[in-house]
């Protein structure tokens, strides 16, 4: 069976595992090795509780992938084809397995590796590569979701420390962190800069710092996301990453993630249609199995035609990132492509199982919910259509 094949299902129509090298092929293996025997058999009954399995970390950390394309720190420094497959496999399995990774090692470790000096990323980076640390990134604010730009948590410098005052909303692993980077605003210039907050040795979380899950979601419930507020939050100033000067800063960081959310709205979409090719020479009606008329036929093929489209969009985006050579406006272009084809993609999956479409057992629904997510975060389909329209046309529409 080749590497992206699997259950007897072609979802490799156009070879694109041509590109693929030996060392891609391993990964990609035991990626999906460590999916189906730690993830797959017990992800529902978590999805049903609305927790993570954080038992599967010890396994999880022993893959080789945490950090992800960094370099160094005990980091496995993966190509960013690489890293794009890492989270197209686990996607595969489950959503929020998926973002457990990406937060922690492209959000967190990520910005640290970006924007931290040497002695920063020592300090950091070395114990979250072991899992010894988690992280969590803390952008997105309760009235500044899309207009991130515009938020209005501060920090003041204050002798030796930076008092940080605001709130955040969605921030994955946010209440469960030991790391949490804070994105405020210094007012001794009024720039975005990125603070890091560290838990007490004792494992509680220093005065003026509350965050507790948002409770209630319909999609990513296997990982929780934090509301947090911050009053009078003392940080110390050497936690500053010494990079982080400006909002630029934030861009820099998304733009090298954004791409990485199209590989996962493409192991989504992979599930999926796995899924429904599998039910359609399984499930009988009138007689014979549903893949026998024409109307399925049909749909099946639209959506093999979307998966191939999206597959080419990632393999090239990969290619052109480790070269250097990726736009943002080409990011944005994948993420947008990928996340609106990946959620209809799911949604055709969904009603061709019918009824059972709805049972987490037969793992659809969940892809189909965490699709809705994927479609959002890091820049939804309206942000990601003007990015590209501005490169189209040369003029802004953000604010008219």
């Amino acid at each position: 069976m080749s590497a992206l094949n699997r259950s007897g299902v072609n979802v490799d129509f156009y070879g694109v595992e041509d590109y693929l090298g030996e060392e891609d092929r391993a990964l990609v293996a035991k990626v999906r090795a460590f999916v189906d025997s730690e993830v797959t058999p017990i992800i529902n009954e978590y999805w049903e509780q609305a927790d993570f399995p954080y038992q599967i970390l010890p396994k999880f950390g022993e893959l080789g992938i945490i950090g992800t394309a960094i370099e160094g720190y005990g980091c496995p420094g993966l190509t960013r084809l690489q890293a794009g497959l890492v989270a197209m496999e686990l996607s595969r399995g489950d959503g929020s397995i998926n973002t457990f990774n990406a937060v922690h090692s492209g959000l967190e470790m990520g910005t640290i590796n970006l924007l931290g000096s040497d002695e920063q990323k020592q300090r950091w980076l070395t114990q979250m590569a072991k899992l010894e640390k988690l992280g969590a990134f803390a952008l997105t604010e309760p009235d500044h979701g899309s207009d991130s730009v515009a938020l209005e948590s501060s920090a003041r410098l204050d002798g030796d420390h930076y008092v940080l005052n605001g709130s955040k909303r969605w921030i994955g692993l946010g209440h469960v962190a030991d790391l949490v980077i804070i994105w405020a605003r210094d007012t001794a210039d009024d720039k975005v800069k990125a603070f890091i907050l560290e838990k007490n040795e004792d494992g509680s979380y220093p005065s003026g710092y509350h965050a507790e899950a948002i409770q209630g979601k319909i999609a990513k419930r296997a990982i929780q996301q934090a509301q947090i507020t911050f009053e009078d939050l003392r940080i110390p100033a050497e936690n500053k990453l010494e990079k982080s000067q400006s909002f630029r800063d934030v861009g820099a960081v998304l733009n090298r993630t954004r791409s990485t959310v199209a590989w996962e709205s493409l192991g989504h979409a992979t599930a999926a249609y796995e899924a429904a090719v599998q039910y359609a020479s399984e499930r009988v009606q009138f007689g014979s199995p549903i893949s026998h008329y024409q109307l399925v036929q049909n749909k099946l093929a639209n959506m093999l035609a979307d998966l191939t489209a999206m597959q080419l969009v990632c393999f090239r985006a990969g290619a052109l990132q480790n070269e250097g050579r990726l736009s943002n406006e080409q990011a944005s272009l994948a993420k947008m492509f990928t996340g609106d084809k990946a959620r209809q993609l799911c949604r055709d999956s969904r009603d061709l199982l019918g009824g059972n479409g709805l049972l987490l057992e037969n793992h659809v629904a969940r892809h189909l919910t965490d699709m809705e997510v994927v479609h959002t975060y890091e820049g939804t389909d309206f942000i990601q259509s003007l990015i590209v329209g501005r490169e189209i046309t040369g003029v802004s529409a953000f604010k008219r």
